[in-house]
């Protein structure tokens, strides 16, 4: 089997869940606006870092959803997020903090781990290159909130980068996350992965491969004041047994069970 950080990190936070996803093939909709755009914005950065018109590429990406009936938070509009990914363009542009050579191997790239039993763990890249001259891997977030940067080293806790880092072996890791604001920000995060970190979550994988692969999947509830996870899960239909709530969120993929391991790959 195939698995990635998303179904190990779906796994961790509901097992049911994870049942219901990647074996029942129960897929949520895609139905918010800003995790499409969030595609969209970084096909533009692999346009700028090839050196192509990225502002284009912005447009042309994000145009195919025009008139796609999108839940858009409170004032947030097609023109709106269009407007705030170019802004960020340029002021990633004019910060010129980033360097990526030969783009082409070094975006988006796919790193396969064999594992035990004939499994494999696979991962998306955003990026490996140089942030203010060092060498590191990198991902990139858009979004409307700031990323904590305190206490210190609070990003070296980021469970997607240790992955990340456990997969390539590169200890140094950026995050850099695009804010969508009225004044665009952008935040240049760095932390280190040490060795032990990355041997424990080599550990977490194996583990929790073995749980999927004995049919554990009990009720991981969330609902519990003030956690709340069971409420913001598109599987929760499923586990009141509510048929309004199912057809809300989800679709039934077809042959899931044989197919839905490759399906969320791209982390």
């Amino acid at each position: 089997m195939t698995f990635s950080y998303t179904q190990i990190a779906h796994y961790l936070r509901c097992p049911r869940s994870y049942r219901h996803r990647y074996l029942d093939g129960w897929r949520e909709k895609e139905t918010r606006a800003a995790m499409i755009f969030g595609r969209c914005f970084e096909k533009a950065l692999e346009s700028y870092f090839c050196g192509d018109d990225c502002g284009a590429a912005l447009y042309r990406e994000w145009r195919a959803f025009r008139d796609t009936p999108f839940a858009y938070k409170k004032g947030e509009t097609w023109d709106r997020l269009v407007h705030q990914g170019v802004h960020l363009l340029e002021c990633f542009a004019q910060d010129n903090r980033i360097r990526i050579p030969h783009p082409q191997q070094n975006l988006q790239i796919k790193v396969v781990r064999e594992l035990p039993n004939a499994n494999q763990f696979i991962a998306y890249v955003d990026a490996v290159g140089e942030l203010d001259g060092l060498h590191c891997l990198m991902d990139w977030k858009t979004t409307t909130s700031r990323y904590s940067e305190e206490p210190a080293r609070l990003l070296s806790l980021d469970p997607q980068l240790i992955c990340y880092s456990w997969m390539t072996g590169i200890p140094e890791v950026a995050l850099v996350v695009f804010l969508r604001k009225h004044q665009p920000e952008i935040q240049y995060l760095r932390t280190s992965i040490s060795e032990e970190q990355r041997a424990k979550y080599g550990r977490l994988v194996g583990a929790t491969i073995g749980q999927i692969e004995a049919a554990r999947f009990p009720t991981h509830s969330g609902i519990r004041f003030p956690q709340n996870g069971c409420v913001s899960c598109a599987h929760l239909g499923l586990c009141l047994d509510d048929q309004k709530l199912i057809d809300s969120s989800l679709t039934l993929t077809p042959g899931a069970s044989d197919l839905a391991w490759l399906d969320e790959l791209v982390d």
